[in-house]
């Protein structure tokens, strides 16, 4: 009788153990975002929240949706399963030459500048919403050609 109220124990014991030892692993649960993979300029410790935040204001800086930069494919439910660690498209390459371009400008030309109305530049400083940045007078919205 004492034998298996030992037994038991023992295989309580031995269930909590093995528990905590999965727990401290580092095991993603399921219900955690998969971590990024493949980034280059961002972070590699960003959080999944800050991810999106930041993939959002390149969406609307240029106007577009995830697969002008991500490898996307359908589904057959209509929706679409992204690759987002591919770097199958050229877009994503120009994409990141640009982050290291406004990370260099607000670095080492804004930054430095003893102005504090300066403000630091973003994507949409120059695209306003569009993949072409607008870089002269002429492709401002409303301005003709006299």
């Amino acid at each position: 009788m004492k034998a298996t109220a030992t037994l038991k124990i023992l295989s309580v014991l031995l269930l909590i153990c093995t528990i905590l030892i999965l727990n401290s692993t580092g095991q993603v649960r399921s219900d955690e975002p998969p971590k990024p993979q493949n980034l280059k300029v961002l972070p590699k410790d960003i959080s999944h929240d800050e991810l999106i935040k930041t993939m959002r204001n390149f969406s609307t800086a240029l106007g577009v949706k995830c697969i002008e930069c991500h490898v996307g494919t359908p589904t057959a439910d209509g929706k679409m399963d992204f690759d987002f660690a591919s770097d199958t498209k050229p877009e994503k390459t120009t994409a990141r030459e640009m982050m290291r371009m406004v990370t260099a400008i607000n670095s080492k030309y804004i930054g430095k500048m003893k102005d504090d109305k300066l403000e630091r530049i973003t994507c949409v400083t120059c695209h306003r919403g569009s993949t072409k940045p607008m870089v002269n007078v002429d492709s401002l919205p409303g301005h003709s050609q006299h």
